[in-house]
């Protein structure tokens, strides 16, 4: 693609130009200047650990003919290159990215999923449901990415990718003709212009709580940040696929109100307290399965899930909902809830005959550890026994929230090490352990500090007895530990099952 074709795609006229080759072509762009090859765009992006201005004469000498960034041209420009200066230059690289690949998202009907909780199931749920009803889809999510029947890992750590990378994705998928992308969005991705460029036609919010508080600032912030995906869908867009429009609310959640007022389609609301369009009444919530009926507007009908909990149901009418509006019928969609085969790292049990239940999941915030804890309690005849712990360089209030929150509902605490990035992890953990000892926890009797994460879970593993849960949070289906700037190979549930088998083996048993 030509230079000046690109450049016709951005929001407002570069505020300065240095050079005259708007004819050059562009084989590719990177905002990392290890990627750059010739030809390609450089897009100086200012970051959180560095700068991408630092790097302009590196993308230079490795063959971009141009660069992007929003300070004054290098005085050291070597003859023949481009550099345009720009007012947002991560805004302009998902414009740029859009323009590249041709508006990928135009062609696509294109759902978002945001929220404190519950984004990546209902992403993965409303993604099967639909494949599974017929309509070719793919996905993005924090866990994995789907183009159909093919599925593969995130490793990215990102809920939401940066917006080159997911417009590239976005046009694999129309180039496999896939008819719905279903894309998890972050607040950070909304923030961020991660998304921007990206046309979408169905905003979900699950449910909005307390969370990323040192990169928002204030809850206020965090919802505004969140509303951006509802403000953004834009009635008068018909991009001729018959992809239909909806705001999707959760009902029971506060965030209803807040987010009534920045949309401007056609609302459909679900939950299970409040008379709601699309509602669960009915409700049979066991260890193995959840059961309810499902009302809505044109009809009703019972659903089983092997998807347990009260969380999981609201996952499962966000899913219905998403359905609901684009035409697919209630049976396909109880079919398909009947045969999900869950989500990885989601509650998901660790069984190698020991005679204590382990759970893996991903709770890491004060509200999906308190709902987690309240699902296992009645279904544990003996004792709960939690390890966790909280991100380094992420959000520092809700740490003694979330000791007090173990010492109430669990019988025995373990915090560890998870993500302790620069920070010091013994501190986290004292930090953590402020809020279980003001609730009534002691250290050495029902509360131990083990930085070690494989030396914890064992610890907890010594303890149980028959009978136990042993929920180990905060890491579900990640597959490394960020230690400093390292990022360690760590699969939680891999670490489990070969501690378990070790025990087995030194107790004798094959």
């Amino acid at each position: 693609m030509k230079l000046h074709q690109l450049l016709q795609g951005l929001p407002e006229p570069p505020i300065a130009v240095t050079g005259n080759q708007y004819d050059l072509d562009i084989a590719g762009i990177a905002y990392d200047s290890r990627k750059i090859a010739l030809g390609w765009l450089f897009v100086a992006v200012h970051g959180t650990h560095t700068d991408g201005h630092h790097y302009i004469s590196e993308a230079l000498q490795r063959g971009a003919p141009t660069a992007v960034g929003e300070e004054p041209a290098p005085a050291d420009l070597p003859p023949g290159a481009l550099y345009v200066q720009v007012r947002d230059s991560r805004r302009d690289l998902a414009w740029l990215a859009d323009t590249f690949y041709d508006h990928p998202s135009r062609k696509l009907g294109l759902i978002g999923i945001t929220g404190t909780k519950g984004k990546s199931t209902t992403t993965n749920l409303i993604a099967e449901v639909f494949q599974r009803a017929g309509l070719k889809s793919g996905l993005m999510s924090t866990l994995n990415f789907r183009i159909g029947d093919h599925d593969w890992e995130n490793e990215t750590r990102q809920t939401t990718q940066e917006s080159l990378e997911n417009h590239a994705m976005l046009a694999e998928m129309v180039r496999q003709q896939v008819r719905y992308a279903v894309v998890e969005t972050s607040s950070h991705g909304l923030a961020l212009h991660r998304v921007t460029g990206i046309v979408y036609d169905v905003g979900i919010a699950t449910n909005i709580t307390s969370e990323h508080l040192e990169f928002h600032g204030t809850v206020e912030q965090y919802r505004r940040d969140k509303a951006r995906l509802f403000e953004g869908l834009d009635p008068m867009t018909d991009k001729g696929l018959g992809a239909k429009k909806a705001a999707i609310l959760n009902r029971d959640d506060a965030s209803y109100d807040y987010l009534l007022p920045f949309c401007r389609v056609p609302i459909l609301t679900y939950g299970i307290d409040h008379q709601a369009d699309v509602h669960a009444v009915d409700l049979e919530l066991s260890g193995a399965a959840s059961r309810f009926r499902v009302v809505t507007p044109t009809g009703e009908i019972a659903i089983e899930t092997p998807l347990i909990g009260r969380f999981n149901v609201y996952n499962c009418l966000a899913t219905i909902c998403a359905g609901y509006t684009q035409g697919i019928s209630l049976e396909k969609m109880r079919e398909a809830l009947a045969h999900t085969s869950g989500i990885p790292g989601r509650m998901e049990r660790i069984d190698c005959g020991q005679p204590f239940s382990v759970i893996v999941d991903y709770a890491h915030t004060p509200d999906s550890l308190e709902q987690v804890f309240r699902l296992l309690r009645p279904l544990t005849p003996g004792r709960l026994i939690a390890v966790f712990g909280s991100a380094g360089e992420r959000n520092t209030q809700k740490r003694p929230k979330q000791g007090a929150i173990s010492a109430q509902l669990a019988d025995l605490t373990f915090l560890t090490d998870e993500d302790c990035r620069e920070e010091d992890p013994e501190k986290i953990l004292h930090e953590i352990a402020a809020g279980a000892l003001e609730a009534g926890a002691t250290i050495g009797k029902d509360l131990w500090l083990i930085v070690d994460r494989r030396q914890a879970i064992g610890a907890a593993f010594d303890a149980a007895r028959p009978g136990d849960t042993v929920l180990l949070a905060g890491k579900g289906h990640e597959h490394s530990i960020i230690v400093g700037h390292e990022s360690l190979p760590w699969d939680e549930r891999e670490v489990a099952r070969e501690l378990l088998r070790e025990r087995q083996a030194s107790a004798g048993h094959p």
